[in-house]
């Protein structure tokens, strides 16, 4: 009986000589995942994307940051407890994969990304983040509020509910002004709360000046104050802004 043949020798495994700069993470253990917080205002959404950034940086990744309207009016994420990193700037043209892959191209690892104010992304945009999910295993945090000033859902936050691997509604606890859990953000208008107009409008949450800090007679018209205010459920409904204000459509007394 004839000997087997012996098996054909093997060299070492094949390593290429240059490696990807997105770092390919298609075999690592663990898969990319596309997370998505949510809350209303206040709820401390820009601060917690500052804290995943931290806590992703300090194991050694590297991580793009995107905001998209922040209260600075600056490309950068800024919190109101006093942090803040600078981002890059997008808008609704913005083409996240190009974006992504132009950091590529230059040699830059893209391990992550952390995307604030994501309720002003389009339904592709988010799409475009899950594609970087699943194609090229960059994990995607996003941030947003839950509901506009009508109390619907963004686009973009309809969208990220919609196809995320994991949704979290942000469990800091926001007031009403009468001590319920916040819930619904109401848009101020020179004092008074308005349910209709244009879906973004970019404002804080500072309370409109008093009477007496507004421009004096004679001056020049200036733009009407806008803010934000948090409210509870059936304060929203009934457009009450504090225990003193008068809603639509009731009697001042």
């Amino acid at each position: 009986m004839s000997e087997p043949a012996p098996a054909p020798e093997t060299g070492p495994a094949t390593v290429p000589e240059v490696v990807p700069a997105a770092g390919d993470r298609r075999r690592a253990p663990a898969p990319a995942h596309l997370r998505f917080f949510h809350g209303p205002m206040d709820c401390g959404k820009s601060t917690l994307a500052l804290q995943v950034d931290h806590n992703q940086s300090r194991q050694g990744r590297s991580g793009l940051l995107l905001t998209q309207g922040d209260r600075s009016a600056q490309a950068r994420i800024t919190s109101r407890v006093g942090l803040a990193h600078d981002a890059v700037e997008v808008d609704a043209g913005t083409d996240l994969l190009l974006l992504v892959r132009s950091h590529w191209a230059e040699g830059r690892r893209v391990d992550y990304l952390i995307v604030d104010e994501a309720q002003f992304l389009t339904p592709g945009q988010v799409d475009q983040l899950a594609e970087l999910v699943d194609a090229s295993h960059v994990d995607v945090y996003a941030f947003g509020l839950t509901t506009d000033f009508r109390t619907r859902l963004f686009p973009g936050t309809q969208r990220l509910l919609e196809v995320a691997d994991d949704v979290q509604r942000i469990q800091v606890e926001v007031l009403c002004w009468c001590g319920a859990p916040g819930l619904l953000n109401a848009r101020v208008v020179d004092g008074q709360m308005v349910r209709h107009g244009a879906t973004v409008v970019v404002a804080d949450t500072a309370p409109t000046p008093a009477p007496e800090a507004a421009a004096t007679e004679g001056d020049p018209c200036t733009d009407p104050e806008v803010h934000y205010q948090v409210l509870c459920r059936r304060h929203h409904v009934l457009g009450l802004l504090g225990p003193g204000a008068a809603g639509p459509g009731q009697l001042a007394l």
